[in-house]
């Protein structure tokens, strides 16, 4: 609802009231249960049609970000940054291969190269989503199983 919807609406509501007390004092005090009861419905239905329509919007929205995927909003998932970690993976697995030979040998190189793996593992898996065979859903974030 925009603010002169609310305006609106709030003007709509004074109106009623006005109404509902004008007719008070026309009909007598016993009938004053019955208009207020009439004017609490008519609140209470603002207030619901309010909600809904807060509750649709939101749900169009989660459809939107559903239907684009669930990395909508992110385009830095690129084929460039793909590659450029690849690189850097590499880059470092000579140094980090070097180190593992010396320290231990070839259990070294083993555990040297079992890390980069793992590494590139896990980016694969959160740049795409479906890597391990299955999607995420909208809301579903990195962390969760």
């Amino acid at each position: 609802m925009t603010g002169l919807d609310a305006r609106r609406g709030d003007a709509e509501l004074k109106k009623e009231l006005d109404a509902t007390l004008h007719a008070r004092r026309e009909l007598g005090e016993e009938y004053e249960s019955a208009l207020v009861d009439s004017f609490l419905e008519k609140v209470e239905q603002r207030l619901d049609d309010t909600v809904d329509r807060r509750v649709r919007r939101r749900l169009a929205e989660q459809q939107m970000v559903a239907a684009r995927g669930t990395r909508s909003g992110q385009s830095s998932d690129s084929w460039g940054e793909r590659f450029g970690f690849g690189i850097v993976s590499l880059v470092l697995a000579v140094p980090l291969s070097a180190i593992g030979v010396g320290v231990a040998h070839l259990p070294g190189l083993l555990v040297a190269w079992g890390g980069i793996v793992g590494v590139n593992v896990v980016q694969a898996a959160r740049v795409t989503p479906d890597f391990f065979g299955r999607r995420r859903t909208a809301g579903e974030s990195d962390w969760e199983g």
